[in-house]
């Protein structure tokens, strides 16, 4: 089974493409941030030790204090590679059982935002950016998120910019129009499902 890595930008249309992947019966699809989140509320070795790092206000009710963490890590980045360091080991363990529960496909796309920052690249036979240009991706993300040009400028200014992706992928899909998306998802599952 191939291990195929998904990253883009922020508002590049990641989920856009995880979403036409998963149409296919042969590929099974994990959303790193989605399963981060869960385990920062479920994980006790994570719970203990972002209480350690960031204190008690880091959890309330037993629920991660987002706005509180959020705070933090945001205006200082090594405070948010700290907390990288805490939740990423423990992705990469529940991703693995995942991959053993996954037997009867033929690849997994493992979608992440950080692909190349959390160093996962390296799990991965084959990666795919999806790309799009500045501009589609404000606009998307001002329209999404309700916030303003500045803020999404600034979020984007602390990812990674795309050309290192880009020069590492073994595929690129560049997403502006959905047709155009589909077409290009298509003909990647088909030469990975020979691949594979």
């Amino acid at each position: 089974m191939k291990i195929v890595g998904l990253t883009g930008g922020i508002g590049s249309g990641k989920t856009t493409v995880a979403n036409l992947f998963a149409t296919y019966n042969n590929v099974a699809i994990y959303i790193a941030d989605v399963e981060a989140k869960k385990l920062m509320h479920t994980s006790s070795v994570i719970k203990s030790k972002v209480i350690q790092e960031f204190g008690e206000k880091a959890y309330s009710n037993n629920q991660l204090n987002r706005a509180y963490i959020s705070n933090i890590v945001f205006k200082d980045k090594s405070k948010l590679e700290i907390l990288n360091k805490i939740v990423h080991p423990e992705v990469r363990k529940h991703f693995q059982n995942f991959v053993k529960s996954q037997i009867n496909k033929d690849f997994i796309i493992y979608e992440a935002a950080i692909l190349f920052e959390s160093k996962s690249n390296l799990l991965c036979d084959f990666i795919i950016t999806v790309y799009v240009d500045l501009e589609t991706k404000l606009e998307r993300i001002i329209s999404r998120d309700n916030s303003s040009r500045t803020e999404v400028l600034n979020r984007i200014k602390n990812q990674l910019s795309d050309t290192p992706k880009l020069l590492q992928s073994n595929y690129i899909i560049y997403n502006k129009n959905l047709d155009q998306t589909k077409l290009q998802v298509e003909k990647i599952h088909k030469i990975l499902t020979e691949k594979a």
